[in-house]
């Protein structure tokens, strides 16, 4: 039998096809399943009773069994889910007014050895499956029955280091005969693969790339992977990334406190970033008993802002969501390493 959240829609027609069944029955079955949130083949009533018994013996439906949940006083819920062979992966669910976002996951443990990532003191696993990826989401909406908006690949792992298993999520989530998300709500967060982001649909999803510092000798010592992709070549990547008029790239900034949270840092930031179309996230970091950063005061925190307005950049201050159930940015993965 085949996972049914590992197969794109073309690959549920060849599948299908290769049985002696008309393709759009897979249209059909995208329909039920990810529009409609039908998951038992007998309820698909415009789907012959022969057809149906079929599929049931050729597909299942591949959810992760829930491990653990816990609830923030915000409102966000951070999901520990079970993979078959025994590890648990997190996603972690934010309700907001005008939009419900989840925030995923996309290897256990991650490669890249970021100092201020409780997920990268871990160590690396394994990728997860595009299969894996697409039932955190499909495992969510089953339990809380709400309409998913948004998809943040921002939870345990590098997405770009899962390349062919995250853009086949990404076709998935995006699919019109399916989820039908946007490519404005479907975000990669990366640490900055340039090779892999130059493989990326360019019209697929929102690229956002995590800076965290305006020279390489800093962020050499807060991300390694700097060593490989050194801020030249992001820069580069970023002045050619031109999907269509409106997009603009966006670069997250995780503040620590004083490592990279000077009025100095947001110059040389300013500076850095002259002359690309872009948008900045500023994230003020959230403190975890598993590293030895802090987070970094208020008032620097809009002074280092205020900088990046005076230079005309749209630099917004996100608020973390679920940090009193270790669920916010960078937090993720900390039952590994109790």
């Amino acid at each position: 039998m085949e996972p049914f959240f590992d197969l794109t829609l073309k690959e549920l027609e060849l599948l299908l096809g290769a049985c002696g069944n008309e393709r759009y029955r897979a249209k059909q079955l995208f329909k039920w399943v990810y529009g409609k949130s039908v998951f038992d083949f007998d309820l698909m009533t415009d789907i012959s009773k022969g057809l149906r018994k079929l599929f049931k013996s050729m597909l299942y439906f591949n959810f992760l069994s829930v491990e653990s949940t816990k609830r923030s006083c915000d409102g966000s819920v951070k999901f520990g889910f079970k993979t078959e062979d025994g590890y648990v992966v997190e996603s972690v669910l934010m309700p907001e007014k005008d939009r419900t976002t989840l925030c995923v996951s996309t290897q256990i443990g991650c490669k890249m050895g970021c100092k201020f990532c409780v997920t990268g003191k871990i160590g690396f696993i394994r990728d997860l499956t595009a299969g894996e990826i697409v039932s955190q989401l499909m495992t969510v909406k089953r339990l809380v029955g709400t309409k998913i908006t948004n998809v943040v690949f921002m939870g345990m792992g590098e997405p770009l280091d899962n390349l062919k298993n995250v853009i086949k999520a990404i076709e998935i989530f995006g699919d019109p005969f399916g989820l039908n998300l946007s490519k404005r709500r479907i975000t990669i967060s990366t640490s900055g693969l340039v090779d892999a982001l130059r493989t990326i649909p360019q019209k697929s999803c929102v690229i956002a790339i995590s800076l965290n510092a305006a020279d390489d000798e800093k962020r050499n010592y807060l991300m390694p992977i700097n060593r490989i992709y050194p801020l030249h070549a992001i820069l580069d990547f970023a002045r050619n990334y031109k999907p269509d008029k409106r997009s603009r790239i966006t670069f997250e900034y995780v503040l620590i406190g004083d490592i990279n949270d000077s009025q100095e840092d947001a110059l040389k930031l300013a500076d850095l970033l002259s002359g690309i179309r872009c948008k900045i996230n500023l994230i003020p970091y959230n403190e975890s008993p598993y590293i030895p950063f802090r987070s970094p005061e208020e008032a620097k925190v809009f002074a280092f802002q205020k900088i990046l307005l005076r230079k005309g950049y749209t630099a917004t201050i996100r608020k973390s969501k679920g940090q009193d159930i270790s669920a916010a940015c960078g937090q993720l993965g900390s039952h590994y390493l109790r």
